[in-house]
């Protein structure tokens, strides 16, 4: 599965053109995303240059290493690129419209394919539920 995760307000706070505080869990999360569910994941973000090789050393100090940055593979160029949106499974946002859920709902939906309502609830089964949506068919 590949994943796209925006960094400013998903990762860390907002604090634009500064590197906010990571969001609680965050990190943890994402790693534990990649390890155990073989996720690639793709940073996503409105940054260019400077500012952009800032978050990625930040996230990269704090363990976590990206498949590719604003580019749906490492090896593009941005000149290759038609638009900046890259192709995912799923995109974590903060600007979703439902705003960005905690990083332990997040978790629960990707790891067990539970519903937004079923990770709300957070039962302690940790069973991955038969689903017939996106993320277990990618399972």
């Amino acid at each position: 599965m590949t994943i796209a995760v925006d960094f400013d307000g998903t990762i860390v706070e907002h604090a634009y053109p500064k590197i906010g505080k990571p969001i609680p869990f965050a990190f943890d999360v994402l790693k534990r995303l990649q390890k155990e569910c073989r996720c690639n994941l793709i940073l996503w973000s409105v940054r260019e240059g400077t500012l952009l090789d800032e978050a990625v050393e930040f996230c990269r100090k704090n363990g976590l290493e990206f498949y590719a940055v604003n580019a749906n593979y490492p090896e593009e160029k941005r000149d290759d690129m038609q638009s900046r949106k890259v192709v995912a499974d799923l995109y974590i946002d903060d600007r979703n419209v439902s705003g960005l859920p905690d990083w332990g709902v997040i978790y629960r939906m990707v790891k067990f394919g539970e519903t937004l309502d079923e990770a709300l609830q957070g039962t302690n089964d940790h069973e991955p539920k038969k689903r017939k949506g996106l993320l277990a068919r990618l399972f």
